[in-house]
């Protein structure tokens, strides 16, 4: 497959694993109906570290991303601020990216490749991520893409008609839409189609077993040669008694849509139809009305008339009772549609680039419209600037919103208010910044396992355990208090104890350091890992 190449490209591609994992602060006085929202989370802070601090609780557990990431259009005034350290990267620091920037094309994709990178993680195997993307970058995104995510597992792209009218300033054609690309985790993705019940008016043909429509059994579209499946050409005999072989759309040699042992099986059962067009006998394949027989629905490419930014305008002018609260933001129908047919009731929904808040709208839209309880995560920078220090896009518009949100619409939840915190890595515990027990034991257990913990109530910082992975026993001695963090030890009172609770099972304890030596860790099945030196070694490398 060809690889996209870009400034940067060597430095940033594997930048994502050297960031640090961040505290997630709660803001107690920020949150709004918590206990009615358990789940949904707003977060205040660069989507990048947010993105790296939602791996321990959440890596695999995504089942629909939906990003509005800056088109880089030259007018969004969009800066790059990765502390990536190289010379390079340095240089672009805290500058405005502007449209007669050289390096804006590798500056974006350095930007997203990190991001899009975590995001994969965070996705579930069924999982699908939607970008809302245009003209500038939409190509330079499939590229990106396809060597992320797989080029097999590109979904298609959707072709959102985005606006009515205008666009006289255009200088070739009047702009009416954009895109969104749409990228699986796996095959395990299955778009939810609508399914409505067969009517038997529709089916026009009719036998002594009923009524029937039918369908061509010869191959039409791509692949429809001989060459491309050449077991699949062979003859069946027509009504006459003559010798019928497929034919292709351009009249060359053709193959059927089924081979001889599915076709042998439909003239055993008199299931195929015949009809003579232009003297030649055409075979098609019997489908009878039953029932019980269901009618799948595709959606189209073209979204036509699904809603317009001026609907997305109007919204935040209901909810904030004034107009340009928020530029281009997205309609609530538009993400609803995304949501609702690859979704299930229970599904977590996230949106690193939450702008307006609209994604957390749909969800609690669609939510009241089915029934169900599905969970949503958002980031949002305050996008704070010299001129503007005050600015904070996410507390005072992407909070704000669904906050009012839920009092105009009388939906029954909350959210959480988060803020990304202080780095927990080796620098930072040694200069004295300590996370809670609780928010490091979860660190501890993803950088042990590359799992999240799925019950936190195992958690118990008396004892000093973290949780079970398959049979092995996670341990973290540790205590949020410098002083006597350097005193603690995996020392012989504490690993009789573990290993009395654990009766012969595998046990991986962090510790600060271990007074025990290499003969008597292995004769108890015990793996001492050091803290915070040796913190992100996952186990078995």
């Amino acid at each position: 497959m060809p690889t996209l190449q870009f400034k940067g490209k060597n430095i940033i591609w594997n930048h994502h694993l050297s960031i640090p994992y961040h505290t997630l602060e709660e803001v107690s006085k920020l949150n709004f109906q918590a206990e009615k929202g358990e789940g949904n989370l707003i977060i205040e802070g660069d989507n990048l570290l947010a993105l790296k601090a939602l791996l321990p609780q959440y890596a695999g557990r995504i089942k629909c991303i939906c990003i509005d990431p800056p088109y880089n259009t030259g007018f969004e005034s969009w800066v790059y601020n990765d502390k990536v350290n190289s010379p390079l990267i340095r240089e672009w620091l805290g500058k405005v990216v502007g449209k007669d920037d050289l390096t804006r094309h590798d500056k974006w994709f350095c930007m997203m490749a990190s991001r899009l990178r975590l995001l994969r993680e965070l996705l579930s195997d069924d999982g699908v991520i939607f970008i809302n993307i245009e003209n500038n970058e939409q190509h330079h995104l499939r590229n990106l893409m396809d060597e992320i995510f797989g080029e097999n597992n590109f979904v298609g792209t959707l072709i959102w008609r985005k606006k009515e009218g205008g666009g006289q300033a255009d200088q070739y054609f009047v702009t009416e839409h954009e895109y969104i690309h749409v990228y699986q985790k796996s095959e395990l993705f299955k778009w939810q189609n609508e399914e409505i019940e067969a009517e038997e008016s529709s089916f026009k043909k009719q036998d002594k077993s009923g009524k029937f429509n039918s369908v061509k059994l010869e191959k039409w579209g791509n692949t429809a040669r001989r060459e491309d499946r050449p077991k699949m050409y062979f003859p069946i005999t027509a009504p006459d008694g003559k010798k019928v072989y497929p034919i292709a759309p351009d009249g060359s040699d053709g193959r059927w849509r089924v081979g001889k042992q599915r076709m042998e099986s439909l003239i055993e059962s008199d299931l195929i139809y015949w009809d003579k067009k232009a003297g030649r006998w055409v075979a098609y394949e019997k489908i009878y009305y039953d029932t019980d027989m269901i009618k799948v629905i595709k959606e189209r490419s073209i979204l036509y008339d699904i809603a317009t930014t001026a609907d997305a305008s109007k919204e935040l002018t209901e909810i904030f009772g004034k107009k340009d609260v928020f530029e281009n933001a997205k309609p609530v129908e538009l993400i609803k549609f995304f949501i609702q047919y690859t979704t299930d009731a229970q599904s977590i929904i996230l949106d690193s680039f939450a702008g307006s808040g609209t994604t957390m709208h749909a969800v609690l839209n669609l939510n009241k419209e089915d029934g169900g309880n599905r969970k949503c995560i958002m980031v949002q920078m305050t996008e704070a600037t010299e001129q503007e220090p005050k600015k904070n896009i996410c507390k005072d518009i992407t909070r704000e919103r669904v906050k009012r949100a839920i009092e105009k619409y009388g939906y029954k939840s909350g959210f959480k208010f988060l803020r990304v915190g202080d780095p927990i890595d080796a620098e930072t515990m040694l200069s004295g910044t300590l996370p809670t027990y609780k928010q490091f034991a979860k660190y501890v257990y993803y950088l042990c396992t590359g799992e999240y913990l799925q019950d936190e109530s195992s958690i118990d910082e008396k004892t000093y355990f973290v949780g079970m992975h398959k049979k092995q026993a996670i341990y973290l001695i540790y205590k949020k208090d410098y002083d006597t963090l350097t005193r603690l030890a995996l020392n012989l009172d504490v690993a009789e104890r573990i290993v009395k609770d654990q009766k012969g099972k595998k046990i991986i304890c962090y510790a600060p350091a271990c007074f025990l030596d290499e003969e008597y860790l292995e004769a108890k099945n015990l793996e001492f890992v050091g803290i915070p030196y040796n913190l992100f070694r996952r186990n078995g490398q």
